[in-house]
């Protein structure tokens, strides 16, 4: 598929890596926060001073071992609120039109070549992230197109605890859908606002890519009020330059400040792979549907 393919919603993983999500790459040269690659002097611990009038307390930035700036300290605190989100749903199994003709049917009947009915219903796996809104009340914020037709929801902490997950409620037109585990104590993520983002702002993406477990990629915001992406439009969407790859659907998008921005869920790609064209749906919409949903006001 070459770059002008069509956008897709990014589904869930399946067995196959049928999965479309978002996430989000820093390439090693940028200017970060006002301060360049070069390294920089001083203790492990000393802040560096923030972007856009964020206090330098309050800045994710820390100096490395190796005096290099770092977004550990950042992500020690806000990645224990992603989740894996696995979903096994059936499939419907069509006969082989071959199957339909009755002339065809006879003929391999006369052999005794006649092959099992293939219809029916077939399990199969996916997976996608999500990230927890209210551990206190076990609510999981993940896409709607992730569970969609799912028999059973399974969600795992980053400790790899495992949840089985009911369905509250989803939102087709946002593609944002609320779960429901046990309590858990996991840290509450701040929203952000999503009408404050502009192109160039520096933004982080967790998830869970082809399954492999939960990963971290960063970048830029590429685009704001992206339209007509998906193929059923989702409105006005965030682009970023993401590392986007099958699983990371449902995802958050954060800022610098550790504050979720969006929730990640479309790409456009060969193959369902990365080339630097994602999409997220900005958290000011998803706030919205998540009150529908769980009938907050």
């Amino acid at each position: 598929m070459s770059t002008t393919s069509r956008p897709t919603v990014a589904g869930p993983a399946l067995q196959r890596l049928r999965v479309h999500a978002a996430a989000v790459v820093l390439g090693a040269g940028l200017l970060v926060g006002g301060c360049a690659q070069a390294p920089v002097t001083g203790s492990a611990e000393q802040p560096i001073a923030g972007p856009r009038g964020l206090p330098a307390a309050d800045f994710p930035y820390r100096k490395s071992k190796g005096g290099y700036p770092s977004l550990a300290p950042l992500l020690a605190r806000v990645t224990p609120a992603v989740v894996n989100v696995a979903v096994i749903s059936e499939v419907d199994i069509e006969d082989h039109p071959f199957l339909r003709d009755p002339d065809f049917r006879r003929f391999l009947e006369r052999f005794d070549l006649t092959p099992p009915d293939s219809s029916g219903t077939q399990r199969q796996q996916s997976v996608g992230s999500g990230v927890v809104i209210d551990g206190g009340r076990g609510l999981v914020l993940t896409n709607a197109h992730v569970i969609a037709d799912a028999r059973e929801i399974t969600v795992t902490l980053k400790d790899r605890r495992n949840f089985k997950a009911r369905l509250i409620g989803s939102d087709p037109s946002t593609d944002i859908a609320v779960l429901r585990i046990p309590p858990v104590d996991a840290p509450r993520l701040r929203f952000g606002n999503s009408d404050d983002l502009e192109v160039g702002d520096f933004v982080i993406a967790i998830g869970n890519p082809f399954g492999i477990g939960q990963t971290v990629t960063s970048g830029i915001v590429s685009a704001v009020g992206r339209t007509g992406i998906a193929e059923n439009s989702l409105g006005e969407l965030i682009q970023t330059d993401a590392s986007i790859n099958p699983g990371n659907s449902g995802g958050p998008l954060l800022s610098l400040a550790g504050e979720v921005v969006g929730i990640n869920t479309a790409l456009i790609g060969p193959a369902g792979g990365n080339v630097g064209i994602g999409f997220a749906v900005p958290v000011n919409r998803v706030q919205q549907a998540m009150r529908r949903i769980i009938g907050a006001p």
